[in-house]
């Protein structure tokens, strides 16, 4: 079948499984364009803990299945293809964290969603790269705190906050391969676009940034704004979207090799193949789930911006 095709019996059999299909802004561009949401981890975190769908179908890497179904274990949670992860997520285990904290009694761990169950049930509350400076500022009686497993989101959370932030050598590879050299380069072929950086960049590179936003925040800011030209600092599969929304714009990728290899494991054959099979299936252990649940619960008990 053609992408037409495989779009239109992917719908088809949403309908009939009663599921929901949640995507992600990094996934490809014609998954994006039959998701029932899209969005950046919050919003799909949040997207999942409220649906009514009996199945969700996620398309993203496997933590953020994981969240799903932490946050939802009463549904079957879907993820196309089950070796979609996240090299992130991958530098910090639940083991080496219960040894960080044992070296830093009484300090609260902040662990970005980007992390194994494991990890979030060893924490005390969950951040995305949307509401990290609120969540730590939320911790108001604690001067010091540990963000785990993003060094990049942690240094630029510090700039916000009067806490000591003592973070986690953890990175994105495609965020942390973005380098001053090149962003100047982008800038000076565009020399009237606004430069969007991802809190997950160096930062040396949110210092040369017009503005830093997590995916949803690029979008939100890019749709309000009366600029008409952007350099992405981001994975590059949220241009798709970007344009989508605001076709009179221009955008331009910081860093065209900023692809995340994993977000794009996923195809339509993948999806169509999960929803005939009800396979592969993402289940959180439930000894974990609850513990991860109440760090998950914190994060989402915020109020949003």
């Amino acid at each position: 079948m053609g992408i037409k095709e495989l779009q239109k019996e992917i719908r088809k059999l949403l309908k009939e499984k009663n599921a929901i299909l949640l995507v992600h802004n990094y996934q490809r561009p014609e998954i994006q364009d039959i998701a029932d949401l899209t969005g950046d981890s919050l919003g799909l975190s949040i997207e999942a803990s409220k649906t009514k769908a009996e199945i969700i179908v996620f398309c993203g890497v496997h933590f953020m299945a994981e969240t799903a179904s932490i946050v939802c274990p009463d549904k079957t949670v879907l993820l196309p293809v089950i070796s979609a992860g996240c090299p992130m997520a991958d530098m910090i285990t639940a083991q080496s964290l219960v040894k960080k904290k044992r070296d830093l009694p009484g300090v609260p761990v902040v662990s970005y969603v980007n992390s194994p169950a494991s990890v979030k049930a060893e924490s005390d509350i969950c951040c995305t790269s949307a509401n990290a400076i609120q969540v730590v500022k939320s911790l108001g009686d604690y001067d010091t705190i540990l963000m785990t497993p993003d060094r990049n989101l942690a240094l630029y959370t510090q700039r916000y906050t009067n806490k000591k932030v003592v973070y986690w050598e953890g990175f994105c590879p495609y965020h942390d391969r973005l380098i001053v050299k090149q962003v100047r380069k982008v800038k000076n072929d565009h020399p009237k676009a606004l430069f969007l950086a991802h809190p997950e960049c160096r930062p040396e590179v949110i210092d040369l940034a017009d503005e830093v936003k997590s995916t949803s925040g690029m979008l939100d800011y890019v749709r309000k704004a009366k600029h008409t030209e952007f350099i992405i600092g981001t994975e590059t599969g949220i241009i798709h979207t970007l344009k989508t929304q605001n076709p009179d714009k221009v955008f331009i990728p910081a860093d065209e090799k900023m692809i995340c290899i994993d977000m794009k494991k996923i195809n339509l054959t993948d999806i169509v193949n999960a929803l005939l099979y009800i396979s592969p299936v993402i289940k959180v252990a439930e000894d974990i789930r609850v513990r991860a649940m109440r760090a998950v619960e914190r994060m989402l008990a915020l109020p949003r911006d």
